[in-house]
């Protein structure tokens, strides 16, 4: 018989990015008493690698507890990028209800529409917490409008349209139901959640059910599976069988080593765990997301729906270029191919591929910044290697003609800016489907555009709004090829000779172009140096110096006056890459190169084209 546990609410934080779900978990454990009042906490807590706290974003989702009143609220944090949508579809499966995060000032988004999506076709309750209302230019009211609009074309039924709006400054710690009341704490937020968030409910008597959402890795005990109990008890030492739901094959025997539920930040080992319960399980060698644990006598698998598939993929490819080796601690093809292959223990959305070369790989994922959170990651781990340029990955449908991914694209800019923007995205096959004007002289563009038409594009778009645009796409499903793309205008600069590039070689090469290097690097015959003025790729010399004679003197240099180069973040350099270029990423360089090195044999190769 089915029966709720009162003592326990499970809830999942979704938003749109940089609307403040990370910051809203932290003050709802520091209010909670999770922290000793002379504890230091560092500024999003959980954000918990390098990556994630440089750039401010969540890329994985984390879960935490805090009580409150007696009452256990698991809550789990979840990413708002695009790229890692994989990340927030499956963890609502856990939870019974959602807090919808919405920025005062910015209003409803693009991925606001596809989280909240998600939340409403799983049936879960949501609250929509306004945050960010202490922003000067806050339009709380008519965000409110937009959330009710938004529920409305997402055809929500009645109930869910009756949802309880918590309007909210995160940062400065408080939380309340009406916009008139006193700012004080968190209170009204966590009595909300209690009171509209359903209890989970279950069958205590009946076999156990765990369905895995989320893998965990960790060195020293492998896998940890990360899931909700549905129905049963789990407990320690017990005989379970695995069986997956897309898998009807599969029944694997397995034993219970280690059980953690969460308490905090922290995990702690429990012995066994009841319906309801988020718990952490290790000493599964084989578990993968999507699996559900079930008891021996009673082996039925919960259904789950399957994950995104990748968009873009890359080549990750031995670094062999002359100073291949010289920087890196991982260097060989089986050392990215374990590396590789390590990641997919916790990145469900990625895919790695052998090629036909043993020393090159395909990586496929949901974006450019999945990906470069990968390479990011790896070169801090001592590994060296180089990748191709990003390609979308192509279908065929049912009449044997080419598919292509496309996104939709949302794009804030300032009003001054609208006509360049146009002008970029339908060159690169981009269509207009809407624009309209927000406050603050801005307007917000609409686009329908295939994937491989906003590869490379970021870096111009900044430079093109001069900083103040905004543009977030979302996947849009699979549409007929729609024709070539020119990707880039200019050609490249690239270093005839290897040596140490010098002011004098400088001098007169930044004349043809922008430069990547500065005076006193080491370059190689082949790579590139900067990117040309013209359409096709100049050879230079930076490593020439001045002939010294009787009546010219060495220190005649030091009047030569070099504009400082453009120095490419790894995201700018991924995307100025080209089809014959490579990107060579080292511990402490990102170097572009031509594949073909050698400049005869390339213009070979370009001749044959």
């Amino acid at each position: 018989m089915k029966m709720q546990r009162e003592d326990i609410r499970n809830i999942a934080i979704i938003a749109h990015v940089d609307h403040g779900k990370t910051t809203l978990v932290d003050e709802l454990l520091k209010q909670s008493g999770v922290f000793r009042e002379n504890q230091e906490v560092q500024e999003r807590v959980m954000d918990s690698n390098d990556i994630e706290r440089e750039r401010g974003i969540t890329i994985l989702s984390k879960n935490t507890a805090v009580f409150y009143k007696d009452i256990k609220i698991n809550i789990i944090d979840t990413p708002g990028h695009a790229d890692f949508g994989g990340e927030v579809e499956r963890v609502l499966k856990m939870v019974n209800g959602v807090i919808l995060v919405v920025d005062a000032f910015e209003g409803v988004m693009p991925q606001t529409k596809f989280v909240l999506m998600k939340a409403l076709s799983l049936d879960l309750p949501v609250i929509v917490c306004v945050n960010k209302i202490d922003r000067p230019e806050a339009r709380p009211d008519e965000v409110i409008d937009e959330v009710l609009e938004l529920f409305m074309d997402l055809d929500a039924s009645d109930e869910q349209l009756d949802c309880p709006f918590i309007f909210a400054s995160a940062r400065d710690g408080y939380a309340m139901k009406d916009l008139n009341e006193p700012k004080t704490d968190m209170e009204d937020l966590f009595d909300t959640i209690v009171d509209y968030i359903p209890a989970p409910e279950g069958d205590p008597d009946a076999g156990t059910q765990v369905l895995i959402s989320t893998i965990d890795y960790n060195e020293y005990v492998g896998r940890i599976g990360v899931g909700k109990v549905d129905n049963g008890c789990l407990k320690i030492n017990q005989d379970a069988i695995l069986v997956n739901h897309h898998e009807p094959d599969k029944q694997q025997k397995v034993r219970i080593s280690k059980l953690y539920e969460y308490d905090g930040l922290n995990k702690v080992e429990v012995t066994e765990a009841k319906i309801g319960s988020i718990v952490a399980i290790s000493g599964i060698a084989d578990l993968h997301i999507g699996d559900t644990i079930c008891s021996v006598d009673a082996p039925e698998a919960i259904p789950f729906q399957k994950i995104s598939e990748p968009t873009l993929s890359m080549n990750f490819i031995v670094n062999d270029s002359p100073f291949a080796g010289q920087e890196g601690k991982f260097v060989t093809s089986r050392h990215i191919r374990d590396r590789l292959f390590r990641e997919l223990n916790t990145d469900v959305s990625l895919r790695v591929e052998e090629t036909d070369s043993p020393d090159s790989y395909k990586v496929s994922g949901r974006g450019e910044l999945h990906l470069s959170v990968l390479i990011e990651n790896m070169r801090r781990e001592g590994y060296e290697f180089a990748v191709s340029k990003a390609e979308v990955l192509y279908k065929e449908d049912e009449n044997g003609k080419r598919t292509e991914p496309f996104e939709l694209a949302y794009v804030d800019v300032p009003d001054d800016f609208t006509g360049a923007v146009i002008s970029k995205l339908s060159t690169r096959k981009g269509t207009l489907l809407n624009m309209k004007g927000i406050s603050g002289g801005y307007t917000r563009l609409e686009f329908k555009i295939p994937s491989r038409g906003l590869i490379g594009y970021r870096g111009e778009f900044m430079t093109d709004t001069k900083g103040n645009g905004i543009i977030n796409t979302i996947f849009d499903g699979y549409e007929p090829y729609c024709g070539d793309i020119e990707y880039r205008k200019q050609g490249s600069l690239i270093a005839f000779e290897a040596g140490e590039s010098v002011t004098y070689g400088l001098f007169s090469a930044q004349d043809r172009g922008t430069l990547f290097i500065g005076p006193g690097e080491k370059v190689y015959s082949g790579m590139v140096i900067g990117s040309s003025s013209r359409a096709e790729d100049i050879e230079i010399n930076v490593c020439k110096k001045k002939h010294l004679t009787n009546t010219r003197s060495s220190s005649a240099d030091e009047a030569l006056t070099l504009v400082p180069p453009k120095i490419l973040s790894l995201e700018q350099a991924i995307d100025f890459i080209d089809v014959d270029e490579l990107l060579e990423v080292t511990p402490e360089h990102l170097r572009i190169r031509k594949r073909i090195l050698d400049p005869t044999l390339r213009k070979r190769a370009n001749f044959k084209k």
